[in-house]
Parts: structure tokens; sequence; C-alpha cells
């Protein structure tokens, strides 16, 4: 299959299960779910394997918030060549937005730079998205660095679409597209309430408005 399918190529369409398509298991990979007994052994590999690229550095408790509310939508990439370490990750979420739409949150995608172009950020995605659908989500939604075009390109390989282009998004200073995977008919139009404050802090934008978005709305850095 080309390397240009679309799985939603339009905000009213419904997409189909992706892991037929794009699911790859490299030798000496194997993908498990996290789940709170593995904290000890892997929450510190994923800080590290995270924090190498992220452009502001997250605290223990932003982990935690995900992890302990989704775990099961955390996958892991794990190295059974060296002691199953950790060689990728993807961390989500999955919650009503604004009183609307169930939407999927892709938080944090990352994979050790050795294991880059193998297939792995793909088929972490890939598994996310496959739970979240047989949650019944309604869509998916990430951000993800303008710069970042492997990860743009990833995503949009999935079916996301470009929803918004989000200024100095990062106190980088860089900036980001939000992007959303409709997986309904008619999830686009769906009512929303028009501010839903979450749980976490956020970090500071010169944008006054950006302060009010969902705290889910500032951890995706779409690192591949």
């Amino acid at each position: 299959m080309s390397s240009d399918v679309s799985l939603a190529p339009n905000p009213e369409s419904k997409v189909e299960n992706p892991s037929a398509y794009f699911q790859k298991h490299p030798p000496g990979i194997t993908y498990v779910q996290y789940s709170l007994d593995k904290e000890t052994e892997y929450l510190p590999q994923i800080r590290e394997l995270i924090s190498k690229d992220l452009s502001e550095p997250y605290s223990i408790y932003v982990y935690r918030y995900f992890l302990y509310q989704w775990a099961e939508l955390c996958f892991m990439a794990l190295d059974t060549t060296d002691n199953n370490k950790l060689a990728g990750v993807v961390i989500c979420k999955l919650e009503p937005h604004r009183g609307g739409p169930l939407r999927g949150y892709i938080a944090m995608l990352a994979t050790k730079d050795s294991f880059r172009g193998k297939g792995i950020a793909t088929t972490l995605v890939s598994k996310a998205i496959d739970l979240m659908i047989e949650k019944d989500a309604d869509e998916i939604a990430l951000e993800t660095e303008e710069t970042n075009t492997a990860a743009m390109k990833l995503y949009e390989r999935l079916g996301f679409l470009r929803s918004k282009k989000l200024h100095r998004y990062y106190l980088n200073g860089n900036s980001a597209y939000r992007l959303l995977l409709y997986l309904k008919e008619g999830v686009g139009s769906m009512p929303t309430d028009e501010y839903s404050y979450g749980d976490i802090p956020f970090h500071g934008e010169d944008d006054q408005a950006h302060q009010h978005q969902d705290a889910q709305d500032i951890f995706s850095q779409g690192i591949v």
C-alpha cells in the first residue's frame, strides 16, 4: 500500500482500524501496555526518553497525571535484546472534551535514536488509536511542532488532519499544529462548552487566550 494512504479523507469520514496497515514488529522489539506495577522499572526510563527531546521539561506529576488515570493507553516498545529496556513509548488520555465528543489525546510520543525509522513510533500510535476506537472515542487530537516534519508525516499517514496553527505554542518559541482524527461521522459539528479547565498547571504563553486551553492541549511534542 502506498505511503499516502489516508484513513480519514474528510472530517465526516469514519476511519477503519489502522493496525493492519501500519503496525510493524522489528526483530528484538516487543510491545506491551503500561501498568502501575511497572512504574518502578519503567517510569524513570519514560521520563529520560521523553525529556531528551522536549523543549521544556515535565515534572513527575505530569507523567503521573496521565499514567495513573489512563495507564492502559500507554504503550511501550521494549528491546528484548537488552533486558527489555525501553525503546519507545506513547502516552495518551481519553475523556469528554468540553462537554462534547469523547476525545482521545496523544500527549507524548518518543523513540530512542537508534530505533527510529523502523516503524516503532507509528506502531505505538496505531495501538493507542486501536484501543481508543474500542473504547468508543469520537475523535483523537494532538499537537506537534510545525518544524517536526517526520511527526507530521506520521500522523497524516494515519489520517490526522491539520485543524489549527498555534503560534509560539512552546516555550522555545516554536509554533505548533493541532491535528485531529475524526472517528465517527458528524463529530466535527458536535457542540462543546466554550472553556474547560484541566487539573494540571500549564506553561505560560504570550497569547492570553492560550491560558484557557484544556490542560490536555499542552503536552504533545510529536517526537518520532
